[in-house]
């Protein structure tokens, strides 16, 4: 059997600690705060995320050691803007084979690297060892066995494979690929353009506008794909539009709910309460992934829009207004 470590009882963690184990992989949770841990092994529920979602079969530790003794399969299921400091605690304990499974979706702020580069780099491990999964994955409803597709990409296809079946149900149905950098894009993009939607639906606008950002947005992302080496193919499959879809339109969407109460007339401190105090990436993310484009001289007007709102101080219809007064162009 196969042994995985969940590392991060989030949402998204939990979800995919029920994924794993309900496809016959043997799942320890690591769980930051004790009292989370004790809850998830005892009552094999997590009282602070996906609180109705039973967890029958899976361990639970607040020891990392503990957590990753054995385990062939290591997933990385904390925010994106944390990961560096906790692998730095965890690599000493992390098996010298051990897949590192990455769905933290972002890019460091700082050193502007996707999540996959930061795990070689902490870790030492070769990047054909570091996989990413991605795709149209809304943690509640996979948690709830809704049918939803996904993609894991790694370098190392075999590695990929071996994922894959460690996590595929009946209900949970993955797909391998090789481009990982395009996986990694999509995933942290979309975040941002998400945001977007959100302020637009706040804002009143309707389907008219949130169709013009998806496709707009994903012009942006696949831009900077490309320019990064990422295949476009890959950004119009599950982890690119599938990903940008789900997470732009769906209420259970943290950075389309923060987009919202933004939208709505709402603060930076009221957003956040709107999403229960659970991580927008996108909010952190928008700063970063410009600085990237601008990097590799890449166009993103609407992520620049977003930043501009979330950490400078534009007016949401300032930022609507400047859009709109963008030069006309070809598509």
């Amino acid at each position: 059997m196969t042994r995985a470590a969940v590392m991060g009882a989030g949402s998204w963690g939990t979800a995919l600690a029920k994924v794993l184990n309900d496809a016959g992989t043997e799942v320890t949770m690591w769980a930051r705060r004790p009292e989370v841990a004790k809850a998830l092994a005892t009552e094999h529920r997590n009282p602070a995320y996906l609180t109705d979602i039973r967890l029958d079969g899976i361990r639970a530790t607040d020891d990392h050691a503990a957590a990753l003794s054995g385990a062939q399969i290591v997933v990385l299921a904390v925010p994106s803007q944390s990961l560096r400091e906790n692998l730095a605690s965890w690599r000493g304990a992390i098996e010298s084979d051990a897949t590192l499974l990455s769905v933290a979706k972002g890019i460091e702020t700082g050193t502007l690297l996707r999540m996959s580069e930061v795990i070689a780099e902490v870790t030492g491990a070769d990047p054909g060892r570091v996989a990413v999964l991605s795709g149209p994955n809304l943690a509640h409803e996979i948690a709830a066995e809704q049918p939803a597709a996904t993609v894991i990409a790694c370098a190392d296809a075999a590695r990929a494979e071996a994922v894959q079946h460690a996590c595929a149900t009946g209900y949970f149905r993955p797909y391998t690929n090789t481009d990982v950098v395009g996986c990694e894009i999509g995933g942290a993009c979309k975040n941002v353009i998400a945001l977007a939607c959100g302020i637009a639906s706040g804002m009143g606008l309707g389907d008219n506008t949130i169709a013009s950002l998806i496709t707009r947005g994903l012009a942006e992302i696949i831009r900077l794909g490309v320019a990064l080496g990422a295949n476009p193919v890959t950004l119009a499959g599950l982890a690119g539009v599938g990903d940008l879809v789900a997470t732009c339109t769906s209420p259970l969407s943290r950075n389309r709910s923060f987009g919202y109460a933004l939208g709505a007339g709402g603060s930076m401190e009221s957003a956040q309460q709107a999403t229960h105090g659970q991580v927008a990436e996108g909010v952190k993310s928008c700063t970063s992934i410009r600085a990237l484009a601008e990097r590799h001289d890449v166009e993103m007007p609407l992520t620049t829009s977003v930043h501009q709102v979330c950490h400078e101080g534009l007016s949401v219809a300032e930022a609507v207004g400047r859009l709109l007064g963008r030069r006309m162009k070809p598509e």
